[in-house]
């Protein structure tokens, strides 16, 4: 896993999704309201109320003892997998979900608080925003976001040049700040040392398992070459807030934090990611397709899956499914669709699967109609598109291509994900190992490793009578 600066990080997730929907026209018009805004409309907030409130109210104990005392901070737990937490401007802070899975105890989920609050007390994120321009604050965190690896790649070049001269500095003065709010409040500093560590043992596990997979996304933190608990500049700034320790001992809040997070979403939470209003979904075909956008779809028709109709119904699309042959899709049309004359026809295949379309020929003063048909297992998935009027032909038809390409089977994650895991303590009563838990709870060899980060024993050791551990279950 690419080991990238939280500073870059936060930014990419909190502004990259301005792009899609607003134009800005420079880095100071963005308020911290706007990215509010379009943050939460593509990533939503974990549906949680105490543990949302848990987080405000900690969140809120950090400012208060911090320079910025008597300010408003907004605290947001996102319904997120990733493992990071990030600051914006205005004084919001965000917590992914995914993040709050490794996170051992309320010690370590205040040194997340601390360190972004500290961030923000040091004007690390308004000051970083001032140096870069809007065009490319948008253009790099677009590129974080991307699933396009080559945007991706290019994106890391450009931040990791930034964060040479400004990353590790702010990372570590952000860290000497939360670690001495922590010691103001109570709360041992050194749960920063361990809640960093948890995060550098996921890095490595990614890493490990990545192999022949590609790039993966970086975790929170990820500044340290070497381990933090080994980080000597690290330590420092951590141990030195020892002396700054109150007469008060809030311990680790281990037993709260249990309580609250247990069957917390774990992984992918499909659930709460909803879906376009152009979108056709069959959960038992197991396929899906998006329509054009603003277009309405209808499901409950007698002759077919589904239609969708422009706005002005000046165009529409019908889904067939038939018994595939074994012809190819081409020979599909001509020769069992019985379609004599089809123009421009081209291969298809979208997501992978094979197609082909064309245009029936226009007759009278009804323009060319496009057909496609997509094999998908032992069906046909026959897609008729009409439009009425000539003088919006091409445009509709361009809208309607793309729409086709669209067509693809449900993965076997977001089928899974309609259930989704979520995490379960139990307290080891007698003597086992993470192989008998994956047995037992019927997990995949490779979890072995994510079981020993997220319970500390990474990467040796095993359970011990009467220890809480973390599993994770359908």
């Amino acid at each position: 896993m690419k080991a990238l600066s939280q500073l870059r990080f936060y930014l990419a997730l909190c502004l990259a999704p301005l792009l899609a929907l607003i134009s800005w026209p420079s880095s100071a018009a963005i308020t911290g309201a706007d990215i509010y805004t379009q943050t939460i409309e593509k990533t939503p907030i974990y549906n949680d109320k105490a543990l949302q409130q848990y987080i405000e109210r900690l969140g809120n104990e950090v400012v208060a003892i911090s320079e910025m005392s008597g300010e408003k901070f907004i605290f947001t737990l996102l319904d997120d997998e990733g493992l990071n937490a990030f600051a914006t401007r205005d004084n919001y802070i965000y917590v992914n979900r995914g993040l709050l899975n490794y996170v051992s105890n309320e010690a370590q989920l205040v040194a997340v608080l601390a360190h972004e609050v500290g961030h923000i007390t040091r004007e690390h994120v308004t000051g970083q925003e001032s140096r870069m321009t809007g065009a490319k604050i948008l253009s790099t965190l677009a590129g974080a976001l991307s699933n396009s690896s080559e945007v991706y790649e290019a994106t890391m070049a450009y931040m990791n040049s930034m964060m040479k001269s400004h990353g590790r500095r702010n990372e570590l003065e952000a860290d000497e700040t939360g670690a001495e709010y922590m010691a103001k409040l109570g709360y041992d500093p050194k749960a920063m040392l361990s809640m960093l560590g948890i995060m550098k043992d996921y890095e490595s596990v990614q890493k490990k398992q990545a192999k022949g997979r590609g790039a993966v996304r970086p975790t929170y933190h990820g500044v340290f070459a070497s381990h933090p608990r080994n980080d000597a500049r690290l330590r420092t700034v951590v141990v030195k807030a020892d002396a700054l320790k109150s007469n008060l001992n809030k311990g680790d809040g281990a037993e709260t934090y249990r309580q609250l997070t247990d069957g917390l979403v774990w992984g992918v939470n499909f659930l709460a990611k909803t879906a376009p209003p152009n979108r056709y979904s069959n959960m038992d075909l197991k396929v899906r397709i998006d329509f054009p956008t603003t277009w309405s779809v209808n499901s409950a028709i007698e002759d077919g899956l589904a239609t969708a109709e422009a706005p002005d119904k000046v165009a529409s699309m019908t889904l067939k499914r038939a018994r595939r042959t074994a012809q190819a899709p081409e020979e599909y049309l001509f020769n069992y669709m019985k379609i004599q004359q089809l123009n421009d026809g081209q291969a298809i295949s979208p997501a992978g699967l094979s197609g082909y379309t064309g245009l029936l020929p226009a007759t009278g003063e009804k323009p060319s109609q496009r057909i496609a048909v997509i094999y998908y297992k032992l069906d046909a998935y026959i897609i008729s598109a009409d439009v009425t009027d000539s003088d919006q032909h091409d445009d509709l038809d361009q809208a309607m291509l793309s729409a086709i390409r669209t067509f693809r089977p449900i993965s076997r994650a977001e089928i899974a994900g309609q259930k989704p895991k979520i995490v379960k303590y139990l307290q080891i009563e007698s003597s086992t190992t993470y192989a008998e838990l994956i047995k037992t709870y019927k997990l995949n060899a490779s979890d072995e490793e994510i079981l020993r980060v997220i319970n500390g024993h990474y990467p040796v050791g095993e359970p011990e009578v009467g220890q809480w551990i973390k599993v994770f279950q359908q």
